[in-house]
């Protein structure tokens, strides 16, 4: 079976600085994916190439098939790919049901004209909308909160919602920029829960950006690595925890691996 997503040779230039520096990188379909890096490396530059919002200088992106290269955002959710962000970006004057319908707007047929004469076929699809985002709301963990105002969730909560927003598009990728920021290790450990079950249960491939190296090395069965916009390395988390070039991009020139085992265990923010 085809990879679900194969990049070959992607460039982004910004004026004189090359965010990313002709990158190849192959995705396997139903895999639980890791791109990690020190900061500035060019790993959210990447998304942004994947879902539109960058159009790269060179090279291909192929989704299940087709280059997403020149498409809109909207077109690239349309055809599966769906993200989080590094900040959370929620509609801060909706509830939380109302997030998650959001995320489904790209799924709708009903056309205008239906919703401003509340057609049978607007009411259905309306209908069928709201189940829809209740059973992701309870696949998340947000059952019993669908009128709370978005941004009075718990700040776990809120990556929760941004996640269930996500589904609601029913991608077949999905792409997650640090999930795991800024948790406590309770809610750290329900995220990496959960990834595990968007790629059991929904069989979602899921490629993420994480700088907690626990939740890279514990979930995921690839690491690529970016330093300055390069690919430096990539394999299973045990190779790639074991990578001088690794090492080295994230503590420093000349540091040794010496006798750490996991050298990299600790680095959380890179």
């Amino acid at each position: 079976m085809a990879p679900i997503l194969e990049a070959t040779g992607v460039t982004k230039i910004f004026g004189g600085l090359t965010a990313v520096d002709h990158v190849d990188l192959t995705i396997e379909r139903k895999a639980i994916a890791s791109l990690i890096g020190p900061n500035g490396a060019g790993k959210t530059t990447f998304f942004n190439c994947m879902t539109g919002l960058y159009r790269p200088e060179e090279g291909d992106i192929i989704f299940d098939g087709q280059s997403v290269v020149g498409l809109r955002p909207d077109q690239i959710t349309a055809l599966g790919i769906a993200r989080t962000y590094q900040n959370i970006r929620l509609f801060s004057n909706m509830t939380v049901l109302e997030n998650v319908l959001v995320g489904q707007h790209v799924r709708m047929k009903a056309t205008p004209a239906d919703a401003i004469f509340r057609t049978r076929r607007h009411r259905e699809e309306e209908r069928q909308a709201r189940a829809y985002a209740r059973e992701l709301l309870h696949f998340v963990g947000l059952s019993g909160k669908e009128d709370w105002v978005s941004t009075s969730l718990p700040y776990g909560d809120q990556r929760l919602l941004e996640i269930a927003r996500a589904l609601g598009s029913r991608p077949k990728l999905l792409l997650l920029d640090e999930p795991a920021a800024g948790m406590n290790p309770r809610e750290t450990e329900a995220m990496m829960e959960l990834v595990h079950r968007l790629r059991d249960e929904l069989g979602i491939t899921v490629f993420l950006i994480e700088h907690d190296m626990k939740v890279v090395m514990n979930i995921s069965e690839k690491v690529t690595v970016l330093d300055y916009g390069k690919k430096i390395a990539e394999g299973k988390p045990a190779e790639v925890r074991a990578n001088p070039k690794v090492v080295e991009a994230y503590l420093g020139p000349g540091v040794l691996l010496g006798a750490q085992e996991e050298p990299l265990a600790e680095i959380e923010h890179g």
